[in-house]
Order: structure tokens, then sequence, then C-alpha cells
């Protein structure tokens, strides 16, 4: 019925809003209490003698009900060692956009590599930023780089435009 109001209402509330008193805090000195109910983010642990936790058995990715979880697993080797037991979880990823942070990973991991690290855990971590006892060096490549095409020559372009598809 009365239509026309309701941008009266909406400026009423933008009006109310601008002289509300604006909560500010000083970051790196006044630091806000983290909610009861926040665990922390994710954090994969070694055993004391550097060897991983994770054994790849991908239980924790199928205990995700966001399915934000990566596992790919691997065998160890004589020469390669990463972990105590057969295998070991050569690709971790979480994919923090999809992930809710339920903690449901955390319990069905049989291992306990998986853990919720307290708020605040990557600046602790030392001069090297996020890499500390959790990081491992990302192993090379076996495969022999692919060789690059040549260069187009000048004035033509690699693009395929439609009429030379065609035949015309």
């Amino acid at each position: 019925m009365l239509d026309f109001l309701n941008p009266i209402k909406g400026f009423g509330v933008t009006f109310h809003e601008m002289f509300r008193k604006v909560e500010t805090v000083q970051y790196p000195e006044d630091k806000r209490p983290t909610a009861p109910r926040f665990h922390g983010h994710h954090q994969l642990n070694r055993w004391p003698d550097g060897l991983e936790k994770c054994i790849g058995c991908e239980l924790c990715a199928w205990a995700c009900p966001a399915d934000a979880i990566y596992v790919e697993g691997r065998d160890n080797t004589a020469e390669a060692r990463f972990s105590p037991g057969e295998r070991y979880g050569a690709v971790y990823q979480i994919n923090y956009l999809r992930c809710i942070l339920c903690g449901m990973c955390i319990e069905a991991c049989p291992t306990r590599a998986l853990t919720m690290a307290p708020p605040g855990w990557w600046r602790r971590r030392g001069p090297r930023g996020c890499q500390g006892p959790a990081a491992r060096p990302v192993p090379r490549c076996s495969r022999a780089p692919t060789a690059r095409p040549p260069p187009p020559e000048p004035g033509k372009s690699r693009l395929r435009s439609p009429t030379t598809e065609l035949g015309k």
C-alpha cells in the first residue's frame, strides 16, 4: 500500500547507523578474544624424529562433510622414507574456502597427524614464515620438461581464425 515510504525507511536505517559509535580495535596491541567454539586451523604434525605422522590413509578426506580435503597417499621406499609406516601423504590439500572447521577430520585421523592449532599459530613459526617443522621440501618432478613451441613468425598469430578452419 504505502510502497513510496520504503525508500524513506531505508534512508532512516542509514541515517541511524551514521551516528553510531564505531568500535576500533588496535590489533597488534589489543587482540579480540576468539569465539569459544573456534577450534583453530588444521596443522599436520610430525614425530619427534622428524618423520610425518600422516600415513596417507585418506580417512580425513572421507570424513569431511564439505569435501574440502584432498589426500594422495604413496608408498615409502627404502631410499625415501617420509613416515614410519608403509605409506605417507604425498599430497595433502585443504580448501579453506569450503572447510567449515567442524573437526570431523581430526576425529577420523588414526595417527593424530592432523590436529587443530590454536589461533595465531602461523605467527609463531619462525623467521621463514609458515615453513616450520611440519613443512617438507617439495619433491622434484621426475618427468622431463616439455619443449616449448617455437615463437610465431612476425606478423602471424598462433590463433586460427574461423575462416582458415572453414577453408576460405
